[in-house]
């Protein structure tokens, strides 16, 4: 695996919700869904415009309860994307039944961000989920705790249960320039939005207007709507 030794242009942690809202089928569904995103053409392509990016993903759900399922590589090429997605395909589900922490995964994802073996321009944590947060501190105390300097914070809102999480991850969790939800019209649409999310976030330094202020959108199916769960 070869890596530049100039400043990569992303460092992409992406979160994903392994709470006891979120039964096997369900859990195989993103991982699944994050694996074929990651192999797509079109995200592979995208990689490759911009020098490569390091990505790592983990499983998160009560307070402790965060399982790295890819630890940091460097994807430049179509084989580098199949090596994470196999691994991501062959990961082994850590938790089962246990609350949604979400302060904790993100202060988790805020300390490992700042492991990336190399400098990177962005910083982007992605966090998938179906519900709110309903054990522990939540997103603000996480955003007061630990240190998120120069991260931007997107989501990955599962729409479908009671409450809803589209609204709340709008108003609690994203944080940053340019963040966005992205919206999931159930577990089965999870490879779709993934494939959309990652694109919009590779390719954000290439943008024809570059850098953006900080704004929330949300996007569902091919809309952007500017902005204003199944949980245990």
């Amino acid at each position: 695996m070869l890596v530049p030794v100039h400043a990569c242009s992303l460092a992409l942690v992406v979160a994903m919700d392994g709470s006891s809202s979120v039964d096997d089928r369900e859990h195989r569904q993103q991982l699944q869904g994050l694996a074929h995103a990651l192999r797509d053409a079109e995200v592979v392509d995208a990689i490759q415009a911009v020098g490569g990016i390091w990505f790592s993903s983990f499983e998160w759900s009560g307070r402790h309860k965060q399982q790295v399922q890819v630890g940091w590589r460097f994807l430049n090429s179509a084989g580098d994307a199949d090596a994470a997605a196999d691994q991501l395909s062959n990961a082994r589900r850590g938790f089962t039944e246990f609350p949604t922490a979400l302060g904790y995964a993100l202060g988790y994802a805020s300390v490992h961000l700042r492991k990336v073996p190399q400098e990177c321009l962005r910083l982007v944590i992605d966090v998938a989920g179906d519900g709110i947060n309903n054990e522990g501190f939540g997103p603000r105390m996480a955003y007061d705790a630990f240190d998120f300097t120069g991260i931007t914070v997107n989501a990955l809102a599962i729409a479908g249960a009671d409450p809803d999480p589209i609204a709340y991850y709008q108003q609690e969790v994203v944080r940053g320039a340019g963040a966005f939800v992205e919206v999931a019209n159930g577990f089965d649409d999870y490879t779709r939005a993934m494939k959309r999310k990652l694109l919009r976030e590779i390719l954000f330094s290439l943008s024809a207007e570059g850098p953006h202020p900080p704004q929330v959108t949300v996007a569902r199916a091919d809309i952007l709507l500017p902005s204003s769960g199944k949980n245990p």
